[in-house]
């Protein structure tokens, strides 16, 4: 990439970077673009440049870090598959990277949990279609897990994969809010004895 194309990555990432943190202290309709372009320690102009409004903005936010996450939950389940482990033993991977890339991007983390149950934004349905890319990784390694005998047929494929999906979310978010004293391993621990019992046991 070109020096130009790098900086204007880095730009985006930036502003990108001063949102999140500014809409989830505050609120989407709160923040205002000054404030975004002051954190991010760009001009005004600078945020129109690379976006074309607050909610593009918002909304490419929103989109990065959800596929952020997709790729980090599909990179731990391939890296599990190259150790030779079972499609469970790639779940609890996945679960690992969650809570990993949720310790990193807390106030991305809260920021979709807040807008994932609105139904009046503009983005909505681009929410929806990156919720997706990241929750078809994990129904992925659940359907294959199913393929080896390693899990029940009777399993509720999607279902299930939404609730995996949905429980990293929120016991990360607990873990953060009201026992920040316990490490990522602690909280990883904890819901893989969750998942080796109730999913992992399936097809014993």
């Amino acid at each position: 990439m070109d020096s130009s194309g790098t900086r204007r990555q880095n730009t985006r990432r930036k502003l990108f970077e001063a949102a999140v943190t500014l809409i989830a202290e505050q609120g989407f309709s709160s923040t205002t673009v000054d404030e975004i372009a002051e954190r991010a320690g760009v001009a005004k102009g600078t945020v129109y440049y690379n976006f074309a409004s607050k909610s593009v903005l918002f909304e490419e936010l929103l989109r990065h870090g959800i596929e952020l996450l997709a790729d980090s939950l599909q990179r731990a389940a391939d890296e599990s598959a190259e150790r030779g482990g079972r499609r469970v033993d790639a779940l609890d991977a996945m679960i690992g990277a969650g809570l990993d890339f949720i310790s990193r991007y807390p106030a991305l983390t809260q920021l979709y949990v807040a807008e994932l149950w609105r139904t009046n934004r503009a983005w909505q349905s681009t929410l929806m279609q990156v919720r997706q890319k990241a929750i078809a990784v994990i129904e992925s390694v659940l359907r294959e897990a199913v393929a080896a005998d390693e899990l029940s047929p009777e399993i509720d494929v999607p279902l299930t994969a939404s609730a995996l999906f949905g429980m990293v979310l929120v016991a990360a978010l607990d873990w953060q809010s009201y026992q920040p004293e316990r490490s990522v391993e602690e909280v990883h621990s904890a819901l893989s004895r969750l998942l080796q019992g109730r999913v992992g046991g399936a097809g014993r």
